[in-house]
């Protein structure tokens, strides 16, 4: 079964997005209503609050985005909204939303995992991407090296064993009282600091293809309270620097056993501006076609929903409406 034109919804964890694609590239309308705000204030994301502003946010957030693409909403031909993974709340919002909207206009709807929906952030901007590709999907709540063998064909490597890399920038800029979210507050102080300062951890860089980062968050902490003068413009980079050190690292060594055309970014931490330095000088060095996702697809979207729906609809068909959310959702992988 294909669909022209699908609306994607994605209300995984803190924005409210929709968005239509056509044919799983063309990117008619992309809409995020972010709660960062909201969340600044208790120094993470809250899930009860989360889920209470998707309520508010969502359909205004739909609507939007159909008058954005410049289309009736007769003219949507499916639409795919994110299960899982994610907090479960905010999770059922999205899904509860495309459910009522595909009885109400009799199309189909797909039940969406968010994991490879970052897949398929690449392909919006670049969809002549060869495969196979070696993946690195970052962000605040998981770490995986991830082999794509051919669309919807995947191969976990590796993830993390504990802390993810976006979580453990939050809770070092949480320690350091440097404010929410972590991440892009340590990429800027990072700039005006010395990676070399300081000599943290790289935990099991050249063991496996597995990550780990609390240690490294708590040789952080450690330094600080040993150091209380320490220049936070030099614990930021030297973090920053051990981070994508294993991160690039661990890719490098994977594109080169899997004989991979292309090493692609994905997640929110792909917008770290570190790690894609390092991974844009590895693909020079080494020969591989390199993909940095603009910063805009690397924080959660809903066209990358709406681009993996349109494989997943041509090769499963629709999702049944009895389908829940998933909080723990895992990529499917061949």
């Amino acid at each position: 079964m294909t669909a022209d034109r699908i609306l994607g919804i994605e209300t995984s964890c803190d924005e409210t997005a929709a968005a239509v694609v056509r044919q799983g590239t063309d990117v008619m309308s992309s809409v995020v209503s972010s709660q960062i705000e909201i969340h600044q204030r208790y120094g993470g994301v809250v899930p009860e609050v989360a889920s209470r502003a998707h309520v508010e946010s969502i359909m205004p957030v739909i609507a939007q985005s159909i008058v954005e693409a410049g289309i009736e909403d007769h003219e949507v031909d499916a639409i795919a909204a994110t299960h899982g993974p994610g907090l479960v709340g905010a999770l059922l919002v999205g899904v509860s939303a495309a459910k009522a909207m595909s009885l109400v206009w009799d199309v189909p709807f797909i039940g969406m995992n968010h994991l490879e929906s970052h897949l398929y952030a690449a392909f919006l901007e670049e969809p002549d991407l060869e495969m196979p590709l070696v993946v690195l999907l970052v962000s605040g709540g998981h770490t995986m090296l991830i082999v794509m063998e051919d669309h919807l064909r995947y191969r976990v490597l590796g993830s993390t064993l504990d802390d993810a890399a976006g979580e453990a920038f939050d809770k070092v800029a949480r320690f350091m009282d440097l404010g929410y979210p972590g991440g892009p507050v340590v990429d800027r102080l990072a700039i005006d600091g010395d990676p070399t300062a300081i000599r943290f951890p790289r935990a099991m860089a050249n063991d496996g293809w597995d990550f780990s980062f609390s240690g490294l968050k708590t040789a952080v902490v450690n330094h600080v309270r040993k150091h209380p003068d320490a220049d936070v413009n030099d614990v930021a980079a030297s973090f920053q620097e051990a981070v994508a050190d294993v991160l690039v690292g661990k890719a490098r060594r994977a594109a080169q056993e899997v004989g991979a055309k292309g090493l692609c970014l994905a997640g929110g931490v792909a917008a770290n501006s570190r790690l894609r330095e390092k991974t844009l000088d590895v693909c020079v060095e080494d020969g591989y076609r390199a993909f940095l996702p603009s910063r805009a697809m690397c924080t959660d979207n809903a066209a990358m929903v709406a681009a993996a729906a349109w494989w997943r609809l041509q090769a499963d068909g629709p999702s049944p409406l009895d389908i829940g959310a998933n909080p723990s959702l895992r990529l499917p992988v061949s």
